[in-house]
């Protein structure tokens, strides 16, 4: 079964019921399936077929679920780029990639501007690709996880039965749809589950009081440093909201064992902690009845094998797994080992079976649940002229979780608010580096390899940072 298939027990059996609120309008499914066939016969008619990718660079919209949906019906493969991303970043995924067209808000707008003749779809396997889903390591840029038809139904199904997610549920979406936890949790749950959706184009977390009541959701996926303003709610709307709530989710980052407990004392419900990947979508999940242990990430996911090594490396085998790197075969031979994925995340596992996680092998930030990664944003430090070494690495921040620092080894004169704006030209917001620190010289090991765990014990504040 492909996605189309799987999706049409919501677009085509359900097509009279609600489905998705935008913008102040209500969708029923049968309205979205007839507006995804307009969007593939329009994609059809600029040249886009089976395995072709479809770059697409928009904020959440109505328009983006429309343009996954299509690129389902026809094969292509959708490739996800993040809004934060500048030109540099965008380059890199359009040369890797090499898709047949970028849709941009502009490029949306001619697509739409006149019918195209009906299509006939291709016939897929479940194995065939969906998604091209940029991810990265520390040792080179940015990777396309290819993900498959059976990847995404595979978590989708897994998702509706272990959260018991039903047709009467009411899914609040603030995530991003450009980031696996909006479009594989998010989008296909619903799509799966055929619930109704109120789809935002942010989190806005002024606003969040405000979406709740007026929506009534009882489901929500978040990122904790979402749940770190939702605690900003006073004590009486938070109790009205978690009135008609059933399930608070949170994931793509660790969530601090206080604010799990704060929520619970504040909204009366206890966080969902569960651990997945772009590569993997989700692994592990607390359970839905049962203990939701906090500081955990619970139990393998049905169909999902998960082992610690001798080193307390984590890895996992199932039918969640991706394809392979696009392009990368060295790549992924590498994070391969008879079939068990190396995620590169330490773990540990209790006598009663909860997996608690205990960081990464990498260098790996993640920062209000976008991942960041060191590499990247040292490569671009050392381009510039007043800079003869950078290593970046993680500080811990209430809100977001962790936030990237730069520790720069200078020559002469250092101006740090310059670099900051280079620095916003140049690279999404949520990489830039919040603090520059003047060090005489980065400590390494023997082997010439810099040891980050000691650069906190080395700053000294650039000035004007």
């Amino acid at each position: 079964m492909n996605l189309r298939q799987f999706f049409d027990l919501s677009l085509r059996a359900r097509r009279g019921e609600t489905a998705l609120e935008w913008n102040g309008r209500a969708f029923r499914f049968g309205e979205i399936a007839a507006r995804s066939d307009r969007m593939a016969a329009a994609l059809a008619a600029r040249g886009i077929a089976q395995g072709d990718r479809v770059c697409v660079y928009l904020a959440n919209r109505i328009e983006l679920v429309d343009v996954f949906l299509a690129c389902v019906k026809l094969g292509a493969i959708f490739v996800p780029v993040n809004i934060l991303y500048r030109e540099r970043e965008i380059a890199h995924i359009l040369e890797d990639a090499g898709p047949k067209i970028m849709i941009t808000e502009e490029e949306l707008a001619a697509l739409l501007s006149h019918d195209a003749p009906p299509v006939d779809y291709p016939e897929l396997d479940g194995d065939a690709p969906a998604a091209l889903v940029y991810t990265s390591g520390t040792t080179g840029r940015s990777k396309g996880a290819i993900l498959t038809h059976n990847n995404f139904a595979i978590n989708a199904a897994n998702l509706v039965t272990c959260w018991q997610i039903t047709d009467g549920d009411r899914l609040l979406l603030a995530l991003p749809l450009f980031h696996i936890h909006g479009l594989g949790n998010g989008l296909a749950c619903w799509l799966a589950a055929g619930c109704r959706m109120r789809l935002l184009e942010r989190f806005d977390h002024q606003k969040a009081a405000a979406e709740f009541l007026d929506f009534r959701p009882t489901l929500f996926f978040g990122v904790p440093a979402m749940y770190v303003r939702l605690l900003d709610i006073a004590q009486e709307t938070a109790r009205e909201i978690g009135r008609t709530m059933r399930l608070f989710v949170s994931g793509s980052a660790p969530l601090p064992a206080q604010v799990l407990e704060d929520f619970r004392a504040r909204f009366g419900h206890t966080i969902l902690e569960r651990y997945g990947m772009t590569e993997t979508m989700m692994n592990l999940s607390n359970p839905y009845a049962g203990e939701r242990r906090a500081g955990t990430v619970g139990f393998p996911l049905p169909g999902i094998s998960a082992r610690i090594d001798a080193w307390g490396e984590l890895w996992i085998k199932g039918p969640n797994v991706f394809a392979g790197y696009w392009r990368r075969e060295e790549a992924t031979r590498a994070a391969f080992d008879n079939g068990w994925f190396q995620t590169g995340d330490l773990a540990e596992r209790s006598e009663d079976g909860y997996y608690t996680l205990r960081g990464r092998r990498s260098d790996l930030i993640i920062s209000g649940g976008f991942n960041i990664y060191p590499r990247e944003i040292e490569e671009f430090l050392m381009e510039q002229p007043e800079i003869a070494e950078a290593a970046v690495i993680g500080e811990a921040d209430r809100v977001r979780g962790e936030v990237p620092v730069a520790y720069l080894v200078v020559r002469g004169e250092f101006d740090a608010r310059a670099m900051e704006a280079r620095c916003r030209e140049k690279l999404a917001s949520f990489k830039i580096p919040r603090r520059f620190e003047a060090v005489e010289k980065l400590p390494r090991n023997a082997l010439g390899k810099v040891q980050k765990h000691l650069l906190a014990t080395t700053k000294n504040s650039c000035p004007g940072s």
